[in-house]
């Protein structure tokens, strides 16, 4: 498949995928013939209460986990029953972002957002210190790049995880509650950060979210009840 077909077909296109938890008797299905498609370039974001299997779905995406019965296509790749070689070859096409940042505290900011660099295993010491350093003045911190998190406030550690996922320039852009623990104005400054970078990128955002804050960034809203797909709409802005 060439570059011109990969960019015409979905970054994200999965068809009947259903999921399960346990084992024998012990065994739940958690989603239920999800069919989904997202383009390149869309934001679309994932509402739906909590045990609704969002965050499953997400992991599913990611190649965190393996999809089981169905069909989950990313960047054009099968990932239900693929290796695990082939996951983590998958997750490199991703940025990840979550409710918890997930920060290495004994790391400054510069050497937290290089991680995002050295699973690449394409870039040199110098050039992943300079990407990380560049993107760390994109997301508003340019005068932190030496401190460690607990240096930091929440809103900014929201932003270097952000710098972290971002700076590989990444495909896809998978966040979990990335607002959750911030208040309204730091919440409302990194997803207008994200968004930006995601636009100059080229990059695709999947985000679940509680936040009804941040729904107005949505190019789609689709909703979640009970591991079923049951609403997935354009926003008005898209409309």
């Amino acid at each position: 498949m060439n570059n011109k077909q990969l960019l015409r077909q979905p970054v994200i296109n999965i068809k009947n995928l259903n999921h399960f938890f346990g084992q024998g008797e012990l065994r739940k299905q958690v989603l239920f013939n999800i069919n989904l498609k997202i383009d390149r370039g869309e934001i679309v974001l994932m509402t739906g209460p909590s045990g609704s299997g969002k965050t499953t779905l997400l992991t599913l995406i990611s190649g965190l986990r393996s999809p089981q019965s169905g069909s989950c296509k990313i960047l054009g790749k099968e990932l239900c029953g693929a290796s695990s070689a082939e996951l983590v070859k998958a997750r490199r096409n991703n940025g990840y972002i979550f409710q918890a940042h997930n920060l290495h505290f004994s790391l400054t900011a510069r050497q937290n957002v290089q991680m995002g660099l050295e699973v690449q295993g394409k870039y040199s010491r110098k050039e992943m210190r300079d990407r990380a350093t560049a993107m760390l003045k994109e997301v508003g911190l340019g005068d932190r790049v030496d401190y460690y998190p607990d240096k930091l406030s929440g809103g900014q550690k929201q932003r270097v995880a952000i710098a972290r996922a971002l700076v590989s320039h990444p495909a896809i852009i998978l966040a979990d509650e990335p607002t959750a623990a911030l208040d309204s104005k730091s919440g409302r400054d990194v997803v207008n950060i994200m968004q930006k970078l995601a636009r100059e990128q080229g990059s695709t955002i999947l985000l679940v979210t509680h936040d009804d804050r941040i729904l107005d960034i949505a190019d789609r809203i689709i909703h979640m009840e009970d591991g079923n797909l049951v609403n997935n709409s354009m926003t008005q802005k898209a409309a």
